[in-house]
């Protein structure tokens, strides 16, 4: 038994992962369970909270049950959580809708309208992010207009992870790190700006009180350990944002330390001790206190080669995918793929854009299609880090955290393509460990978040860019931009087409 064991909590988008660590950072035991996405209509993409907590309720008992961690041992937990949730609960703690999720952009409409009532500038002086559908905001509006009568029982709109913290201890919370997704929250001093609530026409009692991710927000309660398995008493953290737990979890404290992103979704974490926005980025607090987070968030990530083993490879392992890449030559013979999966976020902010794969012919293989997805992937990678730089954020060199991080072809894609050096941490759990450093610190186990990266950051893996080929495949992504700008209109009027045929 270990008086240091800390326990985390995940929940990501297609699983709640559940890990248990020693202070070390070493992983001594962990269960997963998944849960579905609903696509109730065009645009709609939803989970049920209460899905969630079911599933981190089963794989934390069936942790307890493998004998491996007793409840006692469990001396925090830290909880991390998706973005951009709109978890709408009554006064009971009841959630009143399915929660749209990060992909959902039904309120384009309602952002619209929003932009034509109130200077886009003059929220983004305040929140520095874009008054785009898939935040969090517009999705309050969209419940508000159109189930007025439901919305009136609204009492808290929760964060994933706020939501698992009221689950466990009965208090609400919102932590810094989720702020971003509410454009009245101040990205610079970390509070609710009550005057642009107001103007949006958002009750300010709507929002819990703000706390730093690793503040304790209370104790599991009886209820709570009846569910889990969990001891009455266990302190738990409010928690934080995935993206910057995985940072966190990934090494990523200090100025001008870089994450990427290779999860279901991709994307880069710069970290900066200076609040530095761009309009075409996502700006948000770090876990780690006086650090924000300048981010790229693309919807292609991981989730585009288990999209292409699922619907067109499934006799293939990753790592039987990621060996025949290494087989294509770099540029896949003149193959391009843009990742647009779900529409597309950060920078080019399209819902309606489309994947495509672009120059297939005869002679294209199986190892040309998986290759240029990867190549895709870095493309829109290289693409956020370009548009970071015009901010005056610059990145050396990057840490990888994700699955695809455990593909070695692919790491060096990336090197390559954007001419930065990669290293992947020892540890493939990045993202619950960043939620069990924040638990840690909360408690004690750690001194600061300093000591917290000292206790567990170690490399496994690095690569260096080889420079003569980032310069030529500078020629692909010049083509990869060209195509998105020829091609976006036809996205719009193949996106309306199938908005005809779902009616």
């Amino acid at each position: 038994m270990s008086e240091n064991y800390i326990l985390a909590i995940d929940i990501g988008t297609s699983a709640c992962k559940v890990v248990v660590f020693e202070k070390s950072g070493k992983a001594v035991a962990s269960e997963t369970r998944s849960y579905p996405l609903y696509y109730p209509a065009q645009g709609h993409v939803e989970q049920k909270p209460e899905e969630w907590w079911a599933a981190a309720c089963e794989a934390i008992n069936a942790l307890f049950s493998s004998g491996y961690v007793k409840p006692e041992d469990i001396q925090a937990v830290g909880i991390d959580g998706q973005s951009w949730s709109c978890i709408t609960v009554d006064k009971d703690g009841i959630v009143l809708f399915d929660n749209p999720i990060w992909m959902d952009c039904r309120a384009e409409e309602i952002c619209a309208n929003i932009k034509q009532q109130i200077n886009e500038q003059d929220i983004f002086r305040i929140c520095g992010n874009p008054f785009e559908p898939m935040y969090t905001t517009p999705k309050i509006l969209w419940f508000m207009e159109k189930y007025p009568d439901t919305f009136k029982r609204a009492h808290q709109v929760l964060q994933s992870n706020s939501f698992f913290v009221y689950k466990l201890t009965g208090d609400f919370s919102q932590d810094t790190s989720q702020g971003y997704g509410l454009h009245f929250f101040d990205v610079y001093s970390n509070m609710w700006d009550m005057a642009l609530a107001k103007e949006l026409g958002i009750p300010i009692s709507l929002m819990p009180d703000i706390f730093q991710p690793s503040d304790i927000i209370g104790t599991v309660t009886d209820e709570a350990a009846k569910a889990t398995g969990l001891l009455q008493g266990t302190p738990v953290v409010a928690g934080g944002l995935d993206a910057a737990c995985s940072t966190f979890g990934g090494g990523v404290a200090e100025p001008g330390q870089t994450q990427e992103q290779g999860g279901q979704a991709g994307g880069m974490s710069i970290c900066l001790d200076s609040c530095l926005t761009h309009e075409k980025l996502i700006m948000s607090s770090h876990v780690v206190p006086d650090r924000w987070l300048l981010q790229g968030g693309t919807v292609g990530g991981g989730g585009v080669l288990k999209w292409l083993r699922e619907t067109m490879l499934p006799e293939l392992e990753f790592s039987e995918m990621s060996e025949l890449a290494a087989q294509a030559p770099y540029g896949c013979g003149g193959l391009l793929f843009l990742p647009y999966m779900s529409g597309e976020r950060s920078p080019i902010w399209d819902k309606k854009a489309k994947g495509v794969y672009f120059g297939l012919d005869y002679t294209k293989t199986r190892n040309d299609i998986i290759r240029a997805a990867m190549e895709g992937v870095a493309f829109s990678l290289w693409h956020n880090i370009k548009t970071a730089e015009e901010s005056g954020a610059y990145i050396e060199i990057m840490n990888s955290v994700g699955g695809s991080a455990n593909s070695a072809v692919w790491m060096q894609i990336k090197s390559d393509i954007t001419g930065k050096a990669m290293q992947v941490p020892a540890s493939d759990t990045a993202t619950s460990m960043g939620a069990a450093m924040l638990a840690g610190i909360g408690v004690g186990i750690y001194k600061d978040y300093r000591d917290a990266v000292a206790c567990t950051a170690q490399m496994k893996a690095s690569y260096e860019p080889d420079m003569q080929k980032h310069e030529e495949y500078q020629k692909y992504y010049a083509v990869y931009l060209e195509l998105y700008e020829n091609l976006k209109n036809s996205m719009v009027k193949l996106d309306g087409l199938q908005a005809v045929n779902s009616q």
